[in-house]
């Protein structure tokens, strides 16, 4: 990778100073150092420039950064998730406007759509101020409401300049949303800076004497004496200049062209760029941007006096400026595809200390040859700066994000097992680390020092072997724990509970019986399931039948047990009404293996629907089923899991009780966060219970209204559970989509009553665990189950100085029960490489990895803090990574270039797609239920599946080859990659759409639906017919793959063009604006570019 990283250059070419003709720009300073010398060009010819004051554009004024500031130079740490700085003004969710292409607003037409990139010259950025993107809450009212062509921005007279035609009331402060084009215009007819003069003040009418946005005051009058602190109005230059010697006859920047309520582009608002008017506050360096700004002593080096900014060459003839390019922006389709281009395919073999594997989204074979693969094991960067000092200064978090059962391919070797007998797994006696690759064995291999504290260990005589010429042992290839990264050992008595040998695990089904549930259909629905569900429960390697046992509870009010003993001829029931003191009366009978009592099993799921079928009963308990499971498991001295099928609030009077806490008036306030803290109390102990008894819960809901998942939730999400919920299920409607989670939940590969440690080679530690984890002290993570979806991303820190030449060090180690009762451990071991190069760091970041991690931070942060907070450090860290690259690695140039390191040029996507997802957007229209359950279900995801839900895969089906099995390549998530004639398929790994456009061919529409055309369609379709046509096929095919790969099911929603369920289709485009507040990707990408250029100057 060169030096310079990833210059954003767009491919449309913009009119370079001194090409085609176009003289040099005046006074066009190169951009040597941060405040380096600047260095003067030669005027222009004379006959190339405009008379002085036609355009009221001018350079922007310093603009504090407005999340510190004190901003230092890039180097404030934002340690974790600090209080709110002191001066913020908000970044993040714009509040709810109409949708563009929802209701009257028609979507635009693709050529002219929001995606242009204003003053945003990516590659050549226009210089810019820091301005807030605007927020503002919900229910503020919004100044920048087009009027006119709703749907096309406002169309400009002929005279772009004139203040007629406005829709502007007033300058967005920040704090208020735009919620119109950023900067007007949508199409600009006339050279905009030619036309009339301005006499007096820009459009805003007033000269505004308040601090702009910024708070910033503007120093020295720009433009022939009318001072503009409004952003530039409609039609009016820019304050970010396009390059010089252009002409722009096309929409000034971007940003315009499309209703959207967004930061405006970068260079808009009436700042002052720092140094540049005459009086300029001392201290600041004179900024030097490829545009023409004004000379220390307010000279302006070309014949126009007073005019700091003009566009040089503004109003020349040339060819008219092409619209900016949305696809001049980083793309995550084409990283991935660029990913599997080059890496798809190949075997990565792990020898290598420190290198970068493919991406998630790759598909390749791992071979382990001494370090774990990276399906186990993924890093926010896999060069670990030396220091802390360059760790705070860079601003990148060390994470690594561990997924310990994760599923190996079938075309990988999976872990290896090995018995060491009764002395158990050879470890450092200092630290206990277990033996590993890393280990150096010395003293003609009698003793082994080890790799994470440098101890010096006898080695057992059993164990005892020859070295060979280079010092390592001859046995290296035949052990596993010498050669591979990941394997595991069979524990001994010392490493059970009690010290006795553990029994294999019990799962429960513990089913709500109430009024909802019977009436839904659910309950027979899942009795006639578990008849066969109950034949796959997973089992050991090679085993006949699985050894897990089963047992069965039903409830409302009160809890009936079921004895299905083999010997039963008919199951008996037996009732516990009082839910306070909850006990489990039977123990003989209640747990039982599948294949032995079958009959009586059977005889009882035909039983359990029609004996509740006349239910009257609505009221439920819930912190009482759970109880009764632990304690079945505690009798039965084994762990296990609970699978609870719930429809409603508990509400009856027992222990655990829930009243509706929802409150939407807490919506956008500092009290917003309560919404997501789970009632304290109860459920607190409970969590800790089941914890100790290994008893993980999973929760499958079937509510019809608020439910209070975030207490409902809580000890799934503490005990390695999950929740799934259906909203108003409907057995024809979601009972399939219901049925594909319950056999994945109940067949996948798990470990129970497990506890994890992370050690490290000395320098660093683990400090901190996001997951379904529990912890009863700093370093044991407790997990009363861990399955193959599981996943914990830890942080790291550093505690003294590492070294390059040995690198970093680290060992997982995950002792469980599995599913045949066996205790074991499995280790996976990673080695990092040391540098004091901030470059190489750079160089070895993963994006993907990355953003899980913030992720989960973000997510855990919002317990504690407003939201507009948790928002501003994302953004400001993400500001301060990127112009830590910029300062310290890129190669000196232009300050208005954006410059990104090429490992996280598409960090932005993801990062604005995190802020615009439900639980970090502050918006009434969303569901409290909805927006816990995406918190809990985030914070156990793995790195794909953080990666798939920030940037969905949209899929074309229109033109894919109907003949092989080649899945077409996906596209940006963006509204202007649909087309009117086409069909697509969009999935996050939670949501999947069929998205048909109006005019869809027919031939599509026979083969996916026979039906003539899509008139026919009837609205709520929400299955694909099984038809013996190509494109029935093919589609199905796609579909059945991506349920396949997926942890959950998905349940497909068809829907048409203008239809209103396309509002929730449109929510998943995530590089336009967000539908409940929020930047488009191109308005986020010129908001962080100010930011870095803040913190440059």
């Amino acid at each position: 990778m060169s030096q310079q990283g990833y210059v954003a250059a767009p491919p449309y070419s913009q009119a370079q100073p001194g090409a085609m003709g176009y003289g040099p720009g005046p006074n066009q300073h190169t951009y040597g150092h941060y405040g380096g010398q600047q260095q003067a060009f030669s005027p222009p010819p004379p006959g190339g420039m405009k008379s002085p004051g036609s355009s009221p554009g001018g350079p922007p004024p310093p603009a504090q950064s407005h999340y510190n500031p004190s901003a230092q130079q890039n180097g404030s740490h934002v340690p974790g998730f600090p209080g709110a700085p002191a001066s913020s003004v908000g970044y993040g969710a714009p509040p709810q406007t109409q949708y563009p292409g929802m209701g009257q607003q028609a979507p635009p037409p693709a050529k002219q759509l929001t995606n242009q990139m204003g003053a945003m010259n990516l590659g050549n950025y226009a210089p810019g101020p820091m301005q807030s993107p605007p927020q503002a809450s919900p229910a503020a009212p919004q100044p920048f409401q087009p009027t006119s062509h709703p749907g096309m921005g406002p169309q400009m007279s002929p005279h772009p300049s004139t203040p007629g035609g406005m829709p502007m009331t007033g300058p967005p402060m920040a704090g208020h949303q735009m919620s119109g084009p950023p900067m007007g215009a949508s199409q600009m007819s006339g050279p905009p800076m030619g036309g009339p003069q301005m006499p007096g003040p820009p459009m805003g009418g007033s000269q505004m004497p308040g601090p702009p946005m910024g708070g910033s005051q503007m120093p020295g009058p720009p433009m022939g004496g009318s001072q503009m602190t409004g952003p530039p109005m409609a039609g009016q230059q820019m304050s970010g200049p396009p390059m010089a010697g252009q002409q722009m006859s096309g929409p000034p920047m971007a940003g315009m062209g499309g209703p959207y309520a967004g930061p405006p582009g970068p260079g808009l608002g009436g700042y002052q760029q720092p140094g540049l008017g005459p009086n300029s506050p001392s201290g600041y360096p004179q900024q030097q941007g490829q545009f023409g700004g004004q000379m220390a002593g307010g000279q302006m080096a070309g014949p126009q006096p007073g005019f700091p900014g003009a566009f040089p060459g503004s109003a020349m003839a040339g060819p008219p400026q092409k619209k900016l390019d949305p696809d001049s922006i980083p793309s995550p389709t084409q990283v991935i595809e660029d990913d599997q281009a080059k890496r798809g395919g190949q075997v990565y073999a792990t020898n290598v200390r420190g290198q970068v594997p493919p991406l998630v989204t790759t598909d390749f074979t791992v071979q382990d040859q001494g370090n774990a693969s990276p399906r186990f094991m993924r890093c926010t960067t896999y060069t670990l700066p030396c220091t802390a000092e360059l760790a705070k200064q860079c601003q990148v978090p060390l994470a690594t994000i561990i997924k310990p059962f994760a599923v190996v391919p079938k075309n990988e070797t999976p872990l290896y097992l090995v018995n060491h007998g009764e002395t158990g797994p050879i470890r450092c006696n200092r630290c206990k680390a277990y033996m590993c690759p890393y280990m150096q064995f010395i003293d003609g291999g009698r003793r082994f020092q080890c790799a994470f504290c440098n101890c010096v260990n006898e080695v057992p005589v059993f164990y005892f072997q020859h070295l060979d010429h280079m010092g390592r042992r001859m046995d290296f290839y035949e052990r596993p724990e010498l050669s591979l990264g990941s394997y595991e050992f069979s524990a001994t008595l010392d490493y059970c509970k009690n010290n006795k040998p553990a029994s294999a695990p019990a799962y429960i089904f513990m089913i709500d019986v109430s009024f909802t549930n019977i009436k839904s259909g659910l309950v027979r629905l899942l009795c006639d399931e578990l008849k066969t569900l109950l034949d796959n429960l997973p089992r050991e390697e090679g085993a006949e039948s699985s050894a897990i046992k089963v047992g069965f509870v039903t409830y409302n009010k009160i809890l009936h047990f079921y004895n299905v003993k083999s010997a039963l001829a008919q199951p008996q029931m037996m009732v516990v009404s009082d839910t306070a003191e909850m006990f489990v009366p039977l123990l003989d009978g209640f747990l039982v293996s599948y294949a032995e009592s079958r009959a009586v099993i059977h005889n009882l799921l035909d039983q359990i629907p029609d004996m509740f079928a006349d239910t009257n009963e609505s009221e439920t308990v819930f912190a009482p089923v759970i109880q009764a499971g632990v304690e079945a498991l505690k009798a039965a001295e084994c762990s296990g899991k609970l699978f609870i099928f719930h429809a409603s609030i508990p509400t009856a009077e027992a222990p655990g009780k829930l009243k509706n806490r929802d409150d939407k008036k807490l919506v956008s306030t500092d009290k917003e966060k309560t919404l997501f803290h789970p009632v304290k109390g109860v459920y607190e102990q409970l969590s800790k219970d089941c914890v100790a008894q290994g008893c993980s819960v999973d929760l499958f809901l079937f509510p019809s209204q608020y439910l209070d998942i975030a207490t409902m939730g809580d000890v799934p999400a503490h005990t390695g559970g999950a929740v799934y919920k259906y909203s108003n299920f409907q057995v024809e409607t979601d009972g399939e989509h219901f049925l594909r989670d319950l056999r994945k939940d109940v067949e996948k590969p798990i470990g129970f009553d497990a506890i994890m440690r992370v050690r490290t080679s000395t320098g660093f530690r683990a400090t901190d665990f996001f997951g379904g984890v529990y912890m009863n002290n700093t370093t044991d993570v407790e997990l009363a189950a861990v399955d193959c979806d599981h996943a914990i991303t830890v942080e790291l820190k550093h505690d003294d100085t590492l070294s390059e030449e040995t690198g970093a060090f680290m060992q997982c180690a995950l002792l469980y029960t599995t599913v045949g009762g066996q205790r074991r451990l499995r280790v996976h071991n990673l080695s990092l490489n040391c540098s004091s190069q901030l470059m190489e760091l750079f160089k070895s970041c993963e994006t993907d990895s990355l953003i899980n991690f913030f992720a989960k931070t973000a997510y855990r942060a919002i317990l504690k803090q407003p939201l507009k907070s948790v928002r501003e450090i994302l953004v400001n860290q993400t500001a301060h990574m990127l112009a830590c690259y910029r300062k310290n690695c890129a190669s000196p140039s232009a300050a208005s270039q954006l410059i990104l390191p090429e490992t996280m040029k598409v960090f932005p996507v993801y990062m604005n797609s995190l802020m615009k997802t439900a639980p970090l957007v502050g918006s009434t229209e969303l569901s409290t239920d909805d927006r816990a359950h995406q918190r809990l279900a985030v914070m156990a995801m793995g790195v794909e599946d953080t990666q798939l839900l920030l940037y969905p895969r949209l899929i074309p089906l229109h033109n894919m080859e109907l003949e092989g099995e080649a899945v077409p390549s996906p596209l940006r998530c963006s509204e202007d990659r649909l087309s009117d004639g086409g069909a697509f398929l969009l999935e996050n790994g939670h949501a999947l759409f069929l998205w048909l456009g109006q005019a869809c061919p027919p031939e599509l529409i026979q083969g996916l639906f026979n039906l003539p055309s899509l008139a026919h369609l009837q609205p709520n379709t929400n299955v694909l017919p099984e038809l013996d046509s190509p494109q029935s096929r093919k589609v199905r095919a796609i579909v059945s793959s991506l349920m396949q790969q997926r942890p959950n099911s998905m349940k497909l929603q068809i829907v048409r063009s203008k239809d209103k369920l396309e509002v929730l289709f449109r929510q998943f485009l995530v590089e336009d604006k967000g539908l409940y507040g929020g930047a488009s990707y191109m308005d986020f990408l010129c908001y962080v570019h100010r930011e870095i250029r803040t913190l440059l100057t």
